[in-house]
């Protein structure tokens, strides 16, 4: 995780998100309040390699009244301006050496790992995966910002006429710290936690201490699958703390002993503890089973059937080179789950 300066509610942090970047460019362009509104309770990011991150920053922190800054009433325009002009730019700058990878913050470490082992088959070639979370991979898919789009979560049916390419499955882990006594809860217990019914431990037989719930922030996939698969209609406790990578779900609850979050499966590390939901802990075998029920799918998207670079990274994602890796990362390889289909599938009566 990259060092971070904090200036007052404004974070800045190595590296860019680009998905994020599309998604406020588009809040302005538009003059969506709410997204806008979104996007200036998140982390604000420093320039590294088109700017768009750094003056993003300086915006919000503007928006927000942060004595830090002082700007002009001429200056905020022109950074409005730039902000809507460099997308096109490096939209034009990556059409034939680069592909850009946009979305499911999830997918993204994965991601990461297969294209580094395809940039390596393919001299000269790069490509940038960044995060930003699924509606952004959407949205800079439909817009053809990004070469591809990632998601972990299924497509709305507003979403639809993109072309999806289901690259593997993954369990969602709900995660403790490994101190926490509670080892098993139902599905009705996490529920109950997580709207805020449920504060305190002590009542599901765990120590006398309040709850803290970490969740993902809205548009995140993760929370999207968690949502329609455990909460249903009932909303989140605005209590929780939100966070807007896995990675820093899975670090604040590592931290604290009476913490509960979710995160990606394919996550889970020793600093942390998945528990059993009605009595069965997630794990592949459990998932080709049909025993443990939150499971999501990665998606690829494209504006159409892909093709040129990012098809051919696609099929090396497919390939049995990159899908007989899942497994040891966590995942499930999505032509296992073809084959449950298959053996499940009702006989034919001679």
């Amino acid at each position: 995780m990259g060092s971070e300066k904090g200036y007052k509610g404004c974070q800045a942090r190595d590296g860019i998100n680009f998905g994020e970047n599309i998604l406020f460019t588009s809040a302005l362009a538009s003059k969506n309040s709410e997204v806008e509104t979104d996007l200036k309770k998140r982390h604000c990011q420093p320039f590294k390699r088109y700017g768009q991150s750094f003056l993003k920053c300086l915006y919000l922190c503007y928006l927000n009244k942060l004595s830090v800054f002082k700007f002009s009433s001429i200056i905020v325009p022109v950074l409005i301006l730039i902000l809507l002009f460099f997308p096109s730019c490096q939209s034009k700058k990556s059409n034939t050496t680069e592909i850009i990878i946009a979305g499911s913050t999830s997918v993204q470490p994965f991601a990461d790992k297969w294209a580094e082992l395809f940039m390596e088959k393919k001299p000269g070639l790069v490509i940038n995966v960044q995060g930003g979370g699924s509606t952004a991979g959407i949205m800079a898919a439909k817009s053809g910002t990004a070469h591809i789009g990632m998601s972990s979560r299924e497509l709305k049916e507003e979403e639809k006429s993109l072309h999806e390419t289901e690259v593997a499955r993954d369990g969602i882990a709900i995660i403790v710290h490994p101190s926490n006594p509670v080892k098993d809860l139902t599905i009705d217990q996490v529920k109950s936690i997580f709207s805020g019914d449920i504060t305190n431990w002590k009542t599901l037989n765990g120590r006398d201490e309040a709850i803290t719930v970490v969740v993902r922030e809205e548009g995140s996939g993760t929370r999207g699958a968690f949502q329609e698969m455990v909460m249903g209609k009932t909303r989140i406790t605005k209590r929780a703390i939100v966070e807007d990578s896995n990675g820093t779900v899975r670090e604040i609850v590592s931290r604290d002993p009476n913490s509960i979050g979710f995160i990606s499966l394919g996550l889970v590390n020793d600093k942390v503890k998945a528990i059993a939901l009605n009595g069965v802990f997630p794990s592949e075998e459990a998932i080709l089973k049909k025993e443990y029920h939150l499971v999501r799918p990665f998606l690829f998207l494209t504006k159409e059937e892909p093709k040129g670079l990012a098809k051919e990274f696609i099929d090396f994602v497919l390939s049995d080179e990159i899908q007989s890796l899942l497994p040891g990362e966590g995942l499930i390889p999505i032509k296992k789950m073809s084959q449950v289909k298959i053996n499940n599938s009702p006989k034919k009566e001679d």
